[in-house]
Order: C-alpha cells, then sequence, then structure tokens
C-alpha cells in the first residue's frame, strides 16, 4: 500500500507529532510506503510563533517533502497545482490523504484521482456551529464529499455536520485530534520548580486561570473578562486569583481598554504570544484554562492544557469540547449565551467546590487516548480499510 498525505503547512506541529508516530507504524510493514507533501512552510498569519533556530523545539522525523519553501500566500493556484500532480504522479499512492476542499489545486487532484481508482480520504475539520451554512456553497462541498472515499475529522462535531450531505457513519474513519502530548508534559514539569518566583516576576497571583490563542473577535475574550470581573464580586478567594491573556492579535488594545474599565489591571495580565513548545512555561503558573469562542473547529489548546494536568472551562461552540470535556470530572462546557454559566464555573474553582487538581488529574489521564500515537493508528486502520 502505498499512502501519499497532502498537508498545507510544516509548521503545523501537531500534525507532524502524528506524522512521525504514523511513520513508525508504517516502517513495521513491509508492504506500506508513506509520504508526506507540505506544501509551504508557514503562513505569514503564524510567522511569528514559527520555531526557527531554537534547539529547544521538538523535531520530528518522517518522509516528507517541502514543496514551496515560502508561506502559503505567496503560491500561486498554479504553482500548487503542477507541484501537486507531478509529485503524485511520480509516486504513484494507492490512497491519497488531502487536507481539505477548500484549496482548488486540491480539488483537481481529487477528480485526477478518482478518475484513476486512487481512494481519496478528506480531512475535515468544520462543524454546523462554525459559521453561517446554506446555499450554493453547500450544494459545492456535497458534490466534493460524495467524490471521497473516507473521512479523517477533528472530533464527533466535524463527523456529524457530513452526515448532513450524505456521508455514511462507515466512512468516519477518524474523530480526533492530538498534540504531543510528551513533549509538551515534559516542558510543562520542568517549568513548574518556578512556578511561584516567576510568577512574582510577572506580577501574577498565586493562581490563575489562563488564556491561549489569537487575540481575535471570535474568542470572546470581552466574556470572559467580564464574568471574570462578576466572579471577584461575587467569590470570598477573589484576591487569591487571577487571569492570564496569552497571546497576539488585533484585539489587544480593546482588550486593554476593557480591563481598564473594569478595574482589573492588577488582576488581569495580557502577555506576548510564544511557540507552541514554550506555551507549557505559561500553563505551569495557571491552574485552569478557559477557551470561551464562539466558533473553533476543535481547539487544540484544549489538549495542551489537559496533557500538562490542567482541568478546562470551555464553550460549547469549540469542536472538542462534546469529545474532551467532562462536565465536573476534568472541567465543564459553557453556552456562551449565557455568561452567567461561565461566572459560576469561575467560582466554583475560585471557592474549591471544584476541586482544581482532582479534576487536572482526570484530564490528563483522559487526554491519554488523544495522543499522536493513538490518532496515527487510527489514520493507518482508516488507510488499510479504505484499500481493501
Amino acid at each position: 500500500m502505498r499512502i501519499l498525505i497532502v498537508h498545507n503547512l510544516l509548521w503545523a506541529h501537531y500534525k507532524s507529532s502524528v506524522f512521525q508516530a504514523l511513520q513508525h507504524l508504517v516502517d513495521q510493514r513491509s508492504d506500506t510506503v508513506m509520504k508526506v507533501l507540505q506544501i509551504a512552510r508557514n503562513e505569514q498569519s503564524r510567522a511569528a510563533l514559527a520555531t526557527g533556530a531554537d534547539e529547544t523545539a521538538p523535531t520530528y522525523t518522517y518522509n516528507y517533502e517541502l514543496l514551496f519553501d515560502r508561506y502559503w500566500e505567496e503560491i500561486s493556484l498554479r504553482e500548487r497545482t503542477r507541484a501537486l500532480f507531478q509529485q503524485t504522479a511520480a509516486f504513484k499512492p494507492d490512497v491519497i490523504n488531502l487536507t481539505g476542499y477548500y484549496d482548488p489545486a486540491q480539488l483537481m487532484l481529487l477528480v485526477w484521482a478518482k478518475a484513476r481508482g486512487i481512494r481519496v480520504i478528506m480531512q475535515n475539520e468544520s462543524t454546523e456551529a462554525d459559521q453561517q451554512r446554506g446555499g450554493l456553497k453547500e450544494q459545492v462541498k456535497q458534490w466534493i464529499f460524495n467524490r471521497c472515499d473516507g473521512f479523517f475529522c477533528f472530533g464527533s462535531q466535524a463527523a456529524d455536520y457530513l452526515f448532513q450531505f450524505g456521508v455514511s457513519p462507515g466512512q468516519i474513519l477518524l474523530r480526533k485530534n492530538a498534540v504531543d502530548n510528551k513533549a509538551l508534559l515534559t516542558a510543562y514539569k520542568k517549568a513548574l520548580p518556578d512556578r511561584s518566583t516567576e510568577q512574582q516576576r510577572l506580577g501574577l497571583r498565586p493562581n490563575n486561570f489562563i488564556f491561549v490563542g489569537r487575540l481575535a473577535e471570535t474568542k470572546n475574550l470581552p466574556l470572559l473578562l467580564n464574568c471574570f470581573a462578576e466572579a471577584r464580586k461575587q467569590s470570598a478567594n477573589e484576591q487569591e486569583w487571577g487571569l492570564i491573556l496569552l497571546g497576539d492579535g488585533i484585539e489587544r488594545e480593546r482588550l486593554t481598554e476593557i480591563i481598564h474599565t473594569l478595574n482589573l489591571t492588577e488582576q488581569v495580565k495580557l502577555l506576548p504570544g510564544r511557540p507552541w513548545y514554550l506555551i507549557p512555561g505559561a500553563l505551569a503558573l495557571s491552574n485552569v484554562l478557559i477557551l470561551p469562542s464562539r466558533s473553533e473547529p476543535w481547539g487544540l489548546v484544549v489538549n495542551e492544557a489537559m496533557a500538562c494536568g490542567l482541568p478546562v472551562i470551555v464553550s460549547d461552540r469549540c469542536g472538542c469540547a462534546a469529545d474532551l470535556v467532562q462536565d465536573d470530572r476534568n472541567g465543564f462546557v459553557f453556552d456562551p449565551d449565557v455568561p452567567d454559566e461561565l461566572t459560576v464555573h469561575l467560582i466554583q474553582f475560585m471557592d474549591g467546590s471544584a476541586p482544581a487538581k482532582q479534576m487536572g488529574e482526570a484530564a490528563q489521564q483522559f487526554i491519554t487516548q488523544y495522543s499522536p500515537e493513538a490518532v496515527a493508528q487510527e489514520m493507518l486502520d482508516g488507510f488499510i480499510k479504505i484499500v481493501k
């Protein structure tokens, strides 16, 4: 079996950890070879988060070829199409895994492959809650999905979205998303002994909620700030708790104004974004991760926090909520249209009725089934099922 994976960005470290695990499985089979075509090194919007030459960044080994050593936005459709067709024809795959349905170059490759009897598995991260649905765009998607043999989905909500297009449950080969749990936990444990010292240096409280991600409108951070302000009014332990917003983006100035208006300048700290492998250092300063987004295909930062042993509070608009968060066990799910729900969960942690340590241990145990190794095994099983 010859497996070809088409992927957009070499920068996507979480995928590289899965590809490495998949390569390890493939190497144990004498009848299977695998190759990954990485189209671009990175996107311009994520350039600041690139690992660069930092020797502390984990490296991953698998059979891949970088088609264009530049940003995705700089690569023309004609260039992508020509490179993908040349590489695919030369490799002669039995099955192709495409990144998604939004790249015309990959859609042309889909049509080409189906005409030659090559199986195609499409990756899908979209969910019903992502954005307004309907119209011609959905009809085009149905045409595309009907020509795929199987799907790798970012969770059960992404799979549920495909069912609307007539995709059968048997075509869903994967419903998981993973990060490098081991690397993250190692970095977290390394940073933990310096927790108090670093908190004092940054002017942080002994206990902290943390958000990690882009400071963008969809992240719903004004809601988080308002709920945190309300929780402080109702909690007897408000002096012990702070909030960290870790990231960069166009909302920074607006959020700074809200923090000032709510008189939270001493309790809320805006810290600049950092590469993924340094995020555990920030999680080590915190007790609970919050992801309040109004739209999120998955939310890999939830995986990252759980791998480090933190409980989570996650909006039900995040794709990972239904799969990763067990209410009252490893965290809480809330409706972003009902702010009081988030406020209540903040107070539960602040007053101790939600035991952060025990819930964090449950989170860490649960996330082991979302390891790169587990995802890679399900991918390989999917490839085998489709090619048979």
